[in-house]
């Protein structure tokens, strides 16, 4: 009797599962905190925007006592509130001082880095180009450090409408979720525009977003069809569909869960590439899982391209008595 070796079985059906994948360290606080402050100080809890870009995740705090508002001034004068991972203007700060608010803020530490960078080069005066998308949180909290020195670039489009006051006295700074290629190409455009550009001292696109992406690169090219768990308002997420498709995948869809896999995706499709945005839980990627394997993607192989131990502490407000 001959034996064939798994790669040559022709029926083979298969799902190469990206890692890392889901909650990265910001993620992870950030819902962490809400969790904490509804066990510590009792519902309701205040959230300004979603906590995270993630429908499943909001319907679970809901359901646990979390109230989520769009502003400040829908929460009650004196209530708990806590600012989501995407981070906020200054004025958001100063609002929520009037309106005696107690804040706890959520705000994940590498956009705070960013913030900090958008502060320091502001007070030095040069012009800050700010590679982001339009109306994302992340971007409006940034640019709200120094409104009268950022200039929104939104990817390569908008590298020709910049203008500067000197072009000797100009940086560039990022939305921390975007796809690290496009971005390369956006400043390497403006580079062109602006010889003298300055690199912010580390790069803005955190660690996850990365290597996120790393990861679906290496199984796009191996896979006919990528599914990726997230949701529409989930830049990191998106990033990685178009990363996936720019990688070899042949078609590359973006799903909030199990219930949102089309079957005909699935119809002469031996091999599936699966990954999760940044503030995907991974109860959602074992339900596509589960689904798969009811069309018989039954042999399932996790693919490791970086090893993440990336921690961060809970927001210092969770340690002291705010009811005080």
């Amino acid at each position: 009797m001959t034996s064939q070796t798994p790669a040559s079985i022709p029926d083979r059906r298969r799902v190469l599962v990206a890692k890392p994948r889901g909650y990265c360290a910001g993620v992870d606080r950030a819902v962490e905190a809400v969790e904490k402050a509804l066990a510590q100080y009792g519902a309701p809890i205040y959230v300004r925007k979603q906590i995270v870009h993630n429908t499943h995740v909001v319907r679970t705090l809901e359901g646990r006592g979390a109230i989520f508002v769009d502003e400040t001034e829908e929460v009650p004068e004196g209530a708990i509130v806590v600012f989501s991972a995407h981070g906020v203007a200054p004025a958001v700060h100063d609002e929520a001082a009037r309106r005696r608010l107690k804040t706890i803020d959520a705000t994940c530490p590498l956009v705070t880095k960013v913030h900090n960078e958008a502060k320091r080069f502001a007070a030095q005066d040069y012009d800050i180009l700010l590679i982001g998308h339009e109306g994302h949180e992340e971007v409006e909290g940034t640019a709200g450090e120094a409104p009268d020195h950022v200039q929104l670039v939104d990817g390569l489009d908008g590298v020709g409408t910049v203008s500067v006051r000197d072009p000797r006295k100009v940086v560039w700074l990022s939305q921390t979720t975007l796809s690290v290629d496009e971005t390369t190409e956006t400043v390497s455009r403006l580079k062109e525009r602006f010889p003298n550009l300055i690199d912010p001292p580390s790069d803005d696109i955190c660690y996850a977003t990365s290597n996120r992406q790393t990861a679906v690169k290496e199984i796009a090219a191996q896979s006919q069809l990528v599914l990726v768990v997230g949701s529409e308002n989930s830049s990191n997420s998106k990033r990685l569909v178009e990363v996936a498709l720019d990688y070899g995948a042949k078609a590359s869809y973006l799903v909030d869960d199990a219930s949102h896999i089309d079957d005909t995706w699935l119809d002469g499709v031996t091999t599936i590439g699966l990954t999760s945005g940044a503030s995907v839980p991974e109860i959602l990627v074992d339900g596509v899982l589960r689904k798969l394997a009811t069309h018989g993607f039954t042999d399932v192989e996790e693919v490791e391209s970086v090893q993440e131990r990336m921690r961060f502490a809970l927001p210092h407000e969770l340690r002291k008595n705010l009811r005080a």
